[in-house]
């Protein structure tokens, strides 16, 4: 975890000693997951080589839609961002809070310890460093603190890295979240055809940055690392007005265009099973066949699911319409009053991972009434 910044000089760091970070890394005791390609998708998995992260392939990005292809060059971090986020591993998706074990004395219950593992992230773009400092306010910053998210925050080490291309579903700019990385990590990477600019933003990572072989950075690599993130703003199409979203979303909550919507949405989960500050579960009880063993499980949920509102007088929000203007009001309305912050940082990931192509932006911006919008889902 990376609280204090530290004020230091960037520095040039060769391509060819990529390896020499993650095997210092591994050294000191870290997990270093990565970007790799798995299932024609670019995904977060365990890396221990340079071999496995996807050099030379990227991402082509649009509403329900996503394709890697071969990039003309042999970029290490030439994409945008894929299905996975790393919320996967500070928030897991299934986490044994509490078990129950029978014995001749009767029930004897447990508390799991957190799990202690040092994750290395390697490859966190601006839009996922901000996600994963929202979360740090869901689950650490109120009267209650998630130990489980605590004690995989507080050992992970971030290596982030600036975006020198933007997906056609990217808008971080309009939620000032990217796409350059400002704050929330431990070393700053911006790729360049032979290296990469760093910069340490922490104590920890300016102590392993001085750990590896670096280079003075001249002017001309400072001025291409400047161009390439300048190019990731300068692609970037997509926008979201979001002056005054909150009263307007929770002002026209009978808005004709919430039925639109729901007519085509399939309430599959995906946009919240994809975004990277969602935090819906739900926790049930899971015996063995005996009866001798239980274990409270706390799973990721969904406010898409039917189920999620049950209450004891029945569902609470019958339609998808209504399950799919909770979801949007919370996200970029109501979690303001609860965390101060929006709930959406502008990846882009519930566009493209939506089946039917729904775009919250044109959802907000026929609400708002913006000259002819579009129909749900880019329908003609």
């Amino acid at each position: 975890m990376n609280p204090e910044t530290t004020e230091t000089e960037c520095v040039f760091f060769p391509k060819i000693e990529l390896q020499s970070l993650i095997t210092l890394l591994v050294g000191d005791g870290y997990h270093v997951v990565g970007p790799t390609i798995d299932q024609a998708a670019i995904v977060y998995d365990k890396i221990t080589s340079v071999d496995q992260l996807p050099r030379g392939w990227t991402d082509q990005q649009e509403a329900a839609k996503y394709r890697l292809e071969r990039r003309d060059d042999d970029a290490l971090f030439g994409f945008v961002v894929g299905p996975h986020s790393w919320k996967k591993y500070l928030f897991p998706p299934l986490t044994t809070v509490a078990s129950a074990q029978k014995t001749e004395s009767g029930w004897q219950m447990q508390t799991p310890e957190p799990d202690t593992t040092k994750y290395a992230f390697l490859g966190v773009r601006a839009c996922e460093l901000a996600a994963i400092a929202i979360q740090d306010r869901v689950f650490t910053g109120g009267p209650y603190v998630d130990p489980v998210y605590k004690a995989r925050r507080s050992n992970a080490f971030i290596i982030a890295v600036n975006c020198a291309q933007s997906a056609s579903t990217c808008f971080c700019t309009s939620m000032n979240t990217g796409p350059k990385c400002s704050s929330g990590f431990d070393l700053a990477l911006t790729e360049l055809e032979d290296g990469f600019e760093v910069e340490s933003g922490s104590d920890i990572g300016a102590a392993v940055l001085g750990r590896l072989t670096t280079q003075s950075l001249t002017a001309e690599h400072s001025t291409m690392a400047a161009a390439a993130r300048q190019q990731a703003v300068d692609q970037q199409t997509k926008q979201l007005n979001t002056e005054g979203i909150r009263d307007l979303l929770l002002g026209n909550l009978d808005h004709p265009r919430w039925k639109d919507v729901g007519d085509i949405c399939l309430g599959c989960t995906n946009c919240t099973m994809v975004c990277p500050t969602c935090f819906c579960s739900s926790v049930e009880e899971v015996s063995d066949l005996a009866n001798e063993n239980v274990e409270r499980q706390r799973h990721w949920d969904s406010c898409f699911n039917l189920s999620y509102s049950s209450m004891s007088h029945g569902t609470t929000r019958n339609t998808i319409a209504s399950r799919y203007r909770q979801w949007l009001t919370h996200k970029l309305g109501s979690w303001e009053n609860q965390f101060g912050t929006s709930g959406c940082v502008g990846c882009g990931r519930c566009i493209t991972w939506c089946p039917v192509g729904i775009d919250l932006t044109e959802e907000v911006a026929a609400i708002r009434g913006d000259a002819a919008p579009k129909p749900p889902g880019g329908a003609a």
